[in-house]
Order: C-alpha cells, then sequence, then structure tokens
C-alpha cells in the first residue's frame, strides 16, 4: 500500500492508498533518511489525522528519535517551527485542499527545504516497500512543543497593517487557519465576517478547495451582502489562499502574484520574483514593469522552494494559491499572503479606489484558466499539440520543462500532464477572446481525437 507516493508527498485516500501501516513505516524510516535524531510533527483536523500521528510518531520512536509534537496546527506553522527550532526533520499530517476521506504526509528536511521525489521522497517509498525494520531498543520520546502557537502568532501579528477602515469577510473553510487567524486579526474583529470557522475535519460547508470556484460561491455571496471591500478564503491547511474583490468576484490567483509585487515595490524592494509556467502574461508584464526579474519555473512547492532560493527571489506565487516569501525562509504561507493583500486594499481605499479597479490595471489579455481534459493517452496527445503548433508554426519561445509552453506574438498556452490522475491541463491566454476562443477550440479538437 504505497501508492501514495507523489511528486511533491505523500497523499491519497486513507486506507486505500495507504494505512497506519504504511505511515509507521515512513516513520521509522525518515529518521535514516534525514540522518536525524529529532522529528517535528504537526497534523490537521482531518477525521484521521489523530491515527496517523499515532502511527507515525511510534514509527520514530521506535526507530530511536525523538518527536516535537506541535499538535494542530497549519502547514507554514511547521514549515516556519523547522527553521525556528532548526529542526533537521518535520512532518505535517495534512491532505491539504482534497475531500474529507483524503490525508497524507508533507515532509522537510533541515531550513524546511522540501522532500520530495527528486530530494528524497523516491528513496523513502522504496525503503518502506523493501527494508525490513528492527526497532532500536533505546526508543525516542515525545515531547510538545504546542507552545509554538504564540511564537507563530506573534510573528504573523507583525505583518497585520492598519484595517480599521476596511470591512473584510473570510472563509477559513473549517480548515487550520482557524487555529491562528482570529488571534492574528484580533485588533480588528469587528471589521471581519467570519465563514465556517470551526474546526471540523468532514469540512460540512465545502471541500476545502478554494481553487474550485464552487467552493467559493458562499464567500462570493457574503462579501455582496455585507458590502465587504474583500473577501479572503483559505484552504484546509493554510497553505494556500484565494481571493474575491469587493464585487464578490473570483481573482485568478496568478494575478494576486502581481499585486504581491506591488507591494513590495512600494516599500522599495525590487529583484528577483517566481512565477510557475501557468502564469499570465499580465502577471510577468506587470512585474516587469515595477522593476522585478522574473523567472518562470515548474509547479509545486517542492520546485518552487528550491528555485526561489537559487535566484534569491524577494517573493513567488502560482496559480494554484501558492505564494512564497523571502521573509518566510523562501516557504509558503496562505495567511502571509492574505495580511499582504489585505494591507494593499487598505491602501486602495484611502485613495478612493477598489481591489475590481487595481485589478484592472494590470490584467491585459484573455485567460482560460486551467481547463482539465480527462484521457488516458496523455503523451500522445501532448505529442499531436506539438506537432500542429511547434513542427508546423514558428513558437517564439518554447518552454520545455513541467509539459510544455508554446508562446505566439498574441497567444500563448501550457500543456502539463496530471501526476496522479488521467488528465491533460491546459492553460491558454490570447489578446482578446476571440483568439482565445478559437485557440482553445483547435487544442481541445486536437486533445479529443486521444480519448
Amino acid at each position: 500500500m504505497a501508492g501514495a507516493f507523489k511528486a511533491y508527498d505523500i497523499r491519497g485516500i486513507y486506507n486505500k492508498d495507504f494505512n497506519k501501516d504504511t505511515v509507521y513505516k515512513i516513520g521509522y524510516f525518515l529518521v535514516s533518511l534525514l540522518k536525524t535524531d529529532h522529528v517535528l510533527v504537526g497534523r490537521d483536523v482531518r477525521l484521521s489525522s489523530d491515527e496517523i500521528y499515532e502511527a507515525l510518531t511510534k514509527g520514530i520512536t521506535d526507530a530511536g528519535a525523538d518527536v516535537w509534537n506541535l499538535g494542530l496546527c497549519t502547514t507554514p506553522m511547521v514549515y516556519y517551527a523547522t527553521r525556528h527550532y532548526k529542526a533537521d526533520a518535520s512532518v505535517q499530517i495534512t491532505a491539504s485542499h482534497n475531500p474529507p476521506e483524503y490525508n497524507g504526509l508533507k515532509i522537510s528536511r533541515t531550513d524546511a527545504l522540501p522532500v520530495g521525489g527528486d530530494s528524497g521522497l523516491k528513496d523513502l517509498e522504496r525503503m518502506v516497500n523493501d527494508d525490513v525494520i528492527t526497532p532500536s531498543e533505546k526508543k525516542g520520546k515525545i515531547l510538545d512543543y504546542t507552545s509554538f502557537k504564540t511564537i507563530y502568532t506573534d510573528y504573523q501579528r507583525s505583518y497585520v497593517p492598519d484595517l480599521s477602515g476596511l470591512k473584510i469577510t473570510i472563509d477559513t473553510s473549517n480548515g487550520m487557519s482557524n487555529v491562528v487567524i482570529k488571534d492574528i486579526l484580533s485588533d480588528y474583529e469587528n471589521n471581519i465576517t467570519y465563514l465556517n470557522d470551526t474546526l471540523d475535519g468532514s469540512f460540512p460547508a465545502h471541500e476545502p478547495n478554494p481553487l474550485e470556484v464552487k467552493n467559493c460561491q458562499q464567500l462570493m455571496d457574503a462579501v455582496k451582502a455585507e458590502k465587504s471591500d474583500v473577501g479572503v478564503i483559505y484552504d484546509g491547511d493554510a497553505d494556500r489562499v484565494m481571493f474575491t474583490d469587493e464585487k464578490g468576484c473570483f481573482i485568478q490567483p496568478d494575478y494576486i502574484t502581481a499585486l504581491i509585487g506591488y507591494y513590495y515595490s512600494r516599500k522599495g524592494r525590487t529583484g528577483a520574483a517566481l512565477v510557475d509556467i501557468r502564469t499570465s502574461k499580465s502577471t510577468s508584464e506587470y512585474l516587469s514593469s515595477l522593476g522585478f526579474d522574473v523567472t518562470t519555473w515548474k509547479v509545486g512547492h517542492a520546485y518552487a522552494k528550491l528555485k526561489i532560493r537559487e535566484i534569491k527571489g524577494i517573493f513567488g506565487g502560482e496559480l494554484a494559491g501558492h505564494y512564497y516569501f523571502q521573509d518566510f525562509g523562501n516557504c509558503d504561507s496562505g495567511i502571509l499572503a492574505s495580511l499582504i493583500v489585505l494591507s494593499v486594499v487598505a491602501e486602495l481605499k484611502k485613495e478612493g479606489k477598489t481591489l475590481s479597479d487595481f485589478m484592472k490595471t494590470i490584467v491585459r489579455y484573455a485567460n482560460s484558466g486551467e481547463v482539465n481534459f480527462r484521457l488516458d493517452a496523455k503523451d500522445e496527445a501532448i505529442g499531436a499539440l506539438c506537432d500542429r503548433f511547434i513542427t508546423n508554426d514558428k513558437p517564439v519561445c518554447v518552454m520545455d520543462f513541467d509539459g510544455k509552453r508554446i508562446e505566439f506574438p498574441t497567444w500563448w498556452f501550457n500543456v502539463r500532464k496530471s501526476n496522479t490522475e488521467p488528465y491533460l491541463r491546459i492553460v491558454c491566454e490570447a489578446q482578446d477572446d476571440v483568439l482565445l476562443k478559437q485557440r482553445m477550440d483547435e487544442i481541445g479538437g486536437i486533445i479529443n481525437r486521444f480519448k
């Protein structure tokens, strides 16, 4: 039962793709993989998280290492604690934005660097499948680190701007942001309407995936009803965040990357910035106009955290709503991103401007968002797209990593395979809606031949 090992983390349906025996082995072998005598462990509120915690910590302690228990926490709290305590290994038990029956483990090593498929996860999978367990005669201990919540809350509060003039609606998705968000924003509780603000691992209101606009409908309606200036929605483990404007309109997350660039440029900080291969030219061109040197890279936190370090990026953003910050150890934090966005919205309001006004200054092109095509013959479909648009046409740029991004003077598209599902993912952008529809129809027609 090791089908839960993915490119970025370990994740799947609990007791189908993996179970407590798998988790025990993961805990046991993680100690030797990362050559450590301790593992920092946090967990989300999913119904299976306590059982996974028990199995994981038994594996760790049977290997002779100590468990530093953070308790219930967001994933970014684990990243920050890994650096704060100089831990050599950490695990967050979470399935992030997936439905309630899912769970998983996000593993980091020293300095909160991710352990992904290319940086240890494949080795761990092999050990779990093949190696023999010999419990240590000297068992490790479980130590209480739950007081870290106060340290983390105080750190995040240092980013809270003056929100006295704003009305804000926040949907916590019954997820882990509930652990800290009200403490962080306690000075402005009268300015904020909270939705789904109880911890509930069954996620009764909606799936904790705000990238699906249907899961944002309650927030969108509430923003309009409350006449709020902005809507905020976190995913299940609070490493991602999305927004609506004051009209309740969902804002495509890669456009928020541009807004974060505006925030840093106003503070006199420009330099390197990171975007993923699906990112709109509206965003990259806007960042360039502010003086940022924009690097485009692969999708996924396991790749982004390494690349942002390499380029010494001030910040980075992904279409999925992950935002990375040099000031946060080059890791992603949904709550920190939201505090930056709220700061900009507060500044705009003082100038008599709305968030929708600001977004109009950024968005210049017609964009499809990410569109999924279900099929098994993914490689054949990509080959046909390449024949049509690379062999027969003359693109101005081809990015040959994480699928293909093929650019022409008036439009571009990215095609990527899902690592875990029978999907091809397409993002297409053009100079206007008419050209976008033409190109999407053509791309869809080619892909559909392979269904």
